[in-house]
């Protein structure tokens, strides 16, 4: 590859420069004013910006076990399209990797099909199971972190070993919280819109009480800790103070949880995820973070089910939504268009926080891989789920009108993605 992306408005130390940015054999040569240089297709970036590849720390490719919904290949091209060089994924799989054995049956197939940095986490507990370690140390060169993500680890005890372990090997421990004891057969929020069309709902405090709880262990351990898809406003508050207190604790939110409230719902599968869409006031609250910095990095948990899954309503359809194609554009849509944040602000959230915690090293700079994405701001569409990449259709975001379109994405020095970006002159 010789490419140009010529006077585009580069994402660089933290803020935008007019620049063209020079690709040779995959790798960025320059970064520079447009000179003309023979063999080069150029592509005018004049009226695009060019961000290093985002970070999506929480994904689920459903790959080994459950390919029907997802496979390593649909969903790291959605994430290509997206705007995505690297994802992590989560361990609900089959079979679940909390053994090296079952973790190289998915790096085996990222090996082979993935278009994109591929991260597995590796399992907490044997088998999602909350009990036993999993094989930690064995694991440790090809995890990510550790996380039984989908479940809580309701056991205090086994929490408390997971985190000395994860501290001896460096590794981050990712929680899902969730306090079983406080569920009672809840399926969405339980606010105003589940009383009034007669829901089960779920406690905020079923997510409070365990991030509480893991707190105090980490405060007890040293551990790195990191909460995954927070949607509350104590979560918020609880996680703010164990930043000042000095915990080493990271969070993450989704966009469904920082533009959406429960109040939005509709009697359709595709509102329907874990943790739920909380209250307008635990929005608020979640967006105050999101400034603040409270919470770290967005995140989708782009979780798809099959079309029959996600067609039974809000009781019985399987939790989770995609969100991966969709996350930029609501994000930039509804919080950088609106003024709440800046542009700086929520590549910030999806690039370098979310890779500087961890431990993925990657930017647009002379002499490394180009690992990339161009966006047109300007590009406004309604979402559509039929014209998703991912095998999930299952989105709260149907139909909204949004802005920014990935135009190209380069992941190792090599395209992952197009949409038939012009090149305007070769030589």
């Amino acid at each position: 590859m010789k490419l140009i992306l010529k006077d585009g408005n580069v994402y660089n130390s933290g803020t935008f420069h007019k620049q063209t940015v020079y690709i040779t054999d995959g790798t960025v040569t320059c970064l520079d004013n447009f000179t003309e240089h023979d063999g080069f297709s150029v592509i005018d970036c004049s009226s695009y910006y060019i961000f290093p590849g985002f970070t999506d720390v929480h994904v689920h490719f459903r790959e080994p076990g459950f390919s029907y919904k997802e496979t390593i290949k649909t969903g790291s091209e959605a994430a290509a399209r997206g705007g995505f060089t690297d994802v992590c994924t989560m361990p609900n799989l089959n079979p679940a990797p909390d053994c090296m054995e079952s973790l190289q049956k998915q790096l085996d197939i990222i090996k082979k099909d993935a278009v994109i940095n591929v991260h597995p986490y590796a399992t907490i507990t044997k088998g999602q199971m909350g009990e036993e370690l999993a094989d930690m140390e064995d694991m440790t060169e090809s995890a990510i972190a550790y996380t039984d993500d989908g479940r809580g680890v309701q056991r205090d005890a086994v929490m408390e070993q997971a985190m000395i372990k994860a501290k001896s090997l460096g590794k981050i421990i990712a929680a899902h919280c969730e306090d079983n004891s406080l569920l009672f057969g809840g399926y969405i929020h339980d606010g105003e819109y589940a009383k009034k069309h007669g829901h089960k709902g779920i406690c905020s405090e079923s997510e409070w009480k365990q991030i509480e709880r893991d707190l105090e262990l980490v405060k007890k351990t040293g551990c790195a800790y990191h909460v995954c898809h927070i949607s509350t406003k104590e979560s918020v508050d609880i996680i703010r103070r164990a930043k000042k207190a000095g915990l080493d604790v990271t969070c993450e939110t989704a966009p469904h949880y920082l533009i959406m409230n429960d109040m939005m719902l509709q009697e359709d599968g595709r509102f329907k995820m874990n943790p739920p869409i909380r209250s307008e006031e635990d929005r608020l609250a979640l967006v105050e973070g999101l400034i603040d910095g409270t919470i770290d990095m967005i995140a989708t948990d782009h979780a798809p089910h099959s079309a029959e899954e996600k067609s039974r309503g809000l009781e019985k359809s399987n939790m989770g939504v995609v969100g991966i194609e969709t996350s930029f554009a609501t994000m930039y849509t509804y919080l950088v268009k609106t003024g709440i944040i800046t542009l700086e602000k929520l590549i910030e959230v999806m690039y370098k926080k979310p890779s500087e915690r961890f431990g993925i090293k990657k930017g647009i700079e002379v002499g490394k891989k180009a690992d990339l994405t161009v966006f047109d701001l300007n590009k406004k569409y309604k979402i559509n789920p039929e014209d998703f990449m991912s095998m999930g259709r299952a989105t709260p975001f149907k139909d909204w009108e949004v802005f920014g379109e990935c135009v190209l994405t380069i992941c190792n020095g090599e395209v992952a993605y197009s949409n038939g970006i012009n090149v305007i002159e070769k030589e």
